[in-house]
């Protein structure tokens, strides 16, 4: 930009040089006056209007910005980049700006003087108008704009069922494709050979395209089978340009309602996008999380699977790694086909984040369906309940989180899970949410308070039925303002968490298993506490401390879960008397 500024400068200085603005106008009246016969030659005399004295300076200006950007293309480095900068950043703002002025019009023209459940039916077509226009404006700008169209697929509890289910069939894993010339050359420049010396093989079709990248088969040698993740060649050369697009559109939306103030996200985004494009602190996250699952902390030592990286063959924008097939996690058809329970696979999945969450500290906060397989172990570990391996991919977006950050959410957790009102205010009100802590506690939980304080066993079960998602669609968007200034207020830490619940809670509901990940969150929660009093203060008091901790929280989830028994017992019992009788 630079540059271009510099150009813009000697161009506007040139038009005030009085000498060159002189032999500008003898030109132009010699070409007047010189005229070949039948042609009419402008009269220098003639009084321009204003609206020619505006085309005019528009038509200079048009000259000037034109001549600067060729300039600033020219002069660079790496013309090619700054030519694709200069093409794609105007269409991507143009688009942008048409997609939102036809969304809003839509829904202000479209439920205009319509009532009850004529206004119910109009609002639901208007929802799928618009989702299906979001969708191909982001698949249009790709990059950046699929990955928020991702998160929007995992907000089955806030957003309309219309957005939510357009992005999940599209955004997850059937993302736009680049030709395979640029991922050639991506290989080529950052790895120093083209991908036909480095492999045996590359299948140039690819087996999955995502928001920032997709992933080619191949094999090395020694016929192993190899996943090569190239990125999308745009993606690095428009990123600031969106980010700034979507901070003026986060704007504007605030400006017109003020209610809604999400810029928060766009400050989420600069700081963990940057992060997420780079490959090399991929592989570390990768090479991390693996050595967490087979070290002796982890209670799923062998049964989760995270595909190795080939580092040689690794830069900022290419990834080799170890191919590994297995079953989408959320496929309850193919896992019941290969004998493997979806009821122990959502089980698996809680506890392999309530480890990363409460033991590691070191989050993958990204685990949405399309990033977490199933394949079924081998040999005499293929037989039972733990038949099966939890595949991990994509380990982009990671957050790590201090013990002292743990030790606060770990019991804000186990006060939510036991239904104490004093534990969770006065722990909500540690992490910033001040007397908005029942709002807070609902976000966390995607439960209301009522439901939250019950003192039942399964009260923070989250019910998969249609009715109950749009209830908390409903209560979502009727309290959209306070949500959004309790989210300016929050730790960072807690924002990419929140994302994670939501991915998590996403295939939770797509296995509709009915497994207590809050028994699971319990353990974890208390778990944590006892190993942080342990490295605080080593010794026997420590000790018995942490035990005595898991003693009182297995006895009363025991408490609890008798009473909810008892409850349900009288109920069966009362209804079934006046039968009798």
């Amino acid at each position: 930009m630079r540059s271009l500024q510099l150009v813009w400068a000697a161009c506007s200085r040139a038009a005030r040089h009085r000498p060159i603005r002189h032999a500008t106008n003898t030109a132009f009246k010699t070409f007047a006056t010189s005229a070949a016969p039948g042609i009419a030659g402008p009269v220098a005399s003639k009084p321009r209007s204003s609206a020619g004295r505006l085309l005019r300076g528009t038509g200079y200006l048009s000259l000037a910005s034109a001549a600067g950007v060729a300039a600033w293309i020219a002069l660079s480095d790496d013309p090619r980049k700054r030519a694709r900068i200069a093409l794609y950043v105007p269409q991507r703002l143009f688009r942008d700006i048409y997609c939102a002025l036809l969304i809003v019009g839509d829904y202000q023209f479209s439920l205009r003087g319509l009532e009850g459940s004529e206004k119910d039916a109009a609002r639901a077509a208007c929802h799928q108008r618009c989702a299906d226009r979001l969708q191909k404006a982001c698949f249009a700008n790709r990059g950046i704009y699929i990955k928020l169209g991702q998160h929007i697929a995992q907000l089955d509890h806030v957003m309309p069922k219309e957005y939510v289910k357009t992005m999940q069939e599209t955004m997850l894993d059937h993302c736009p494709v680049s030709p395979y010339s640029e991922v050639r050359r991506i290989i080529q420049e950052d790895l120093g050979k083209p991908p036909e010396e480095l492999f045996a093989s590359i299948e140039q079709t690819p087996l999955a395209s995502a928001s920032l990248a997709q992933v080619h088969l191949a094999e090395d040698n020694n016929g192993r089978k190899l996943a090569v993740k190239v990125q999308h060649e745009t993606l690095s050369d428009t990123f600031s340009a969106d980010i700034a697009t979507i901070d003026v559109l986060v704007r504007i939306v605030h400006w017109a309602f003020p209610d809604l103030n999400y810029t928060w996200l766009v400050e989420q985004a600069q700081d963990y996008l940057p992060k997420e494009m780079d490959f090399v602190n991929e592989a570390k996250n990768a090479e991390r999380c693996q050595a967490n699952f087979q070290s002796a902390a982890s209670h799923l030592r062998g049964r989760v699977a995270i595909p190795g990286v080939l580092r040689d063959r690794c830069s900022h924008r290419v990834l080799t790694m170890e191919y590994i097939e297995g079953i989408k996690c959320t496929d309850k058809a193919r896992l019941e086909a290969a004998h493997i329970s979806p009821s122990e696979v959502a089980s698996v999945v809680s506890t392999v984040f309530n480890e990363m969450i409460f033991i590691f500290g070191d989050v993958h906060c990204d685990p949405h369906a399309a990033n977490m397989f199933v394949r079924k172990r081998k040999g005499k570990q293929g037989q039972g309940r733990h038949n099966f391996e939890l595949i991990l991919l994509d380990h982009g977006l990671y957050r790590q989180i201090g013990p002292d950050f743990r030790r606060e959410y770990a019991q804000l957790w186990r006060g939510l899970i036991l239904g104490d009102v004093e534990a969770i205010k006065k722990h909500s009100q540690a992490m910033n949410a001040g007397d908005m802590y029942p709002l807070f506690a609902a976000m966390l939980t995607s439960r209301p308070w009522d439901q939250i304080t019950k003192r039942e066993s399964d009260h923070l079960r989250i019910g998969g039925s249609e009715e109950e998602k749009e209830q908390m669609r409903m209560e979502a968007q009727r309290v959209g303002k306070q949500i959004s200034a309790l989210l300016w207020r929050i730790p960072r830490e807690l924002l990419l968490l929140l994302k994670t619940n939501d991915c998590l809670r996403s295939v939770d509901h797509a296995l509709g298993q009915n497994v207590n990940t809050f028994v699971i969150t319990a353990r974890a929660c208390t778990r944590c506490l006892a190993e942080d009093a342990w490295a605080r203060q080593p010794g026997i008091r420590s000790w018995l401390t942490g035990w005595g901790l898991r003693a009182r929280m297995e006895l009363q989830m025991l408490l609890l879960r008798t009473a909810t028994w008892s409850v349900l017992l009288r109920a069966r019992v009362a209804n079934w008397l006046p039968s009798w009788n």
